[in-house]
């Protein structure tokens, strides 16, 4: 769930985030439509220096790895069994067991930043009708590119480590986005299993809060399960060739659309405070 996302900016855009005049030749993984997390690609996060006085765009991993990992053989045999893509809000310090979760380090440390996004892609299931006119299990997928209103770029929380790579010498970034409960509009959309799961967005204020701040980590596990209000996204329809790394809007015949009537009446479990 939540495992693609958009980092399409322009340079004028980007030297904007800074606002500041810098090269950012240096920043060419800033040109992906679309991200998929399962490609371990390079993408962009915002990290706070040490003494909170400013902050720096870096290139990342989208892939939690936490403390152990001294090997890319490591890396490898830790992704085939954990998915650290993002994280659920109310996982942060404590995983489903009880027990102290792979992401309390992190909090523990201050080890926050902010992830990137001009678009989040989801798949919706419908079911596919049998010979007889009936509902079947099968399921065909349409992807839908989700956007926010008047906003070129938003901040998704995230937490992030840095991995010493010894075959390499280099000390990696990792980072993973945390996820909430869906609001009416992604309910919707990322509705397989009825997961009903969405990326926690920030306002500017939010962000800056969430990396500038060294919040409680009360605060942190409130702002990390924020819901933004479904009349504030937009969202179409994309080609399937999306996992290319690129989304193009159409339209795909005879899909039932998204229903609109909950816009103005939304009541959210989590909203901003």
């Amino acid at each position: 769930m939540c495992y693609y996302n958009g980092q399409k900016v322009t340079r004028t855009e980007f030297i904007r985030l800074k606002s500041l005049e810098k090269a950012v030749r240096n920043y060419n993984f800033l040109d992906v439509g679309v991200h998929n997390g399962f490609m371990f690609q390079p993408a962009a996060i915002a990290i706070a220096n040490a003494d909170k006085t400013d902050f720096e765009l870096v290139q990342a991993q989208w892939g939690y790895m936490p403390y152990g990992i001294k090997s890319h053989e490591d890396a490898k045999m830790f992704l085939r069994k954990y998915t650290t893509m993002n994280f659920k809000s109310e996982n942060m310090l404590l995983n489903d067991r009880g027990e102290t979760s792979m992401w309390a380090d992190a909090v523990k440390k201050g080890r926050t930043c902010l992830v990137l996004s001009t678009g989040m892609v989801e798949n919706r299931h419908i079911p596919k009708i049998g010979k007889k006119g009936e509902p079947l299990k099968a399921t065909d997928a349409y992807p839908y590119m989700v956007t926010m209103k008047d906003r070129e770029y938003w901040w998704l929380p995230g937490l992030y480590n840095q991995v010493l790579d010894k075959e390499t010498g280099e000390l990696v970034y990792t980072f993973a986005f945390a996820t909430t409960k869906a609001n009416a509009l992604f309910r919707q959309i990322h509705n397989k299993d009825n997961k009903w799961r969405m990326p926690a967005v920030f306002n500017d204020d939010q962000a800056w809060e969430w990396m500038m701040t060294n919040p409680p980590t009360e605060r942190l596990q409130e702002m990390a399960r924020i819901q933004v209000p479904s009349k504030d996204m937009e969202y179409c329809t994309i080609t399937k060739e999306y996992l290319q790394r690129q989304a193009n809007p159409t339209e795909y015949p005879g899909l039932a659309a998204i229903d609109m009537s909950y816009m103005d009446a939304e009541e959210l479990l989590y909203p901003a405070a």
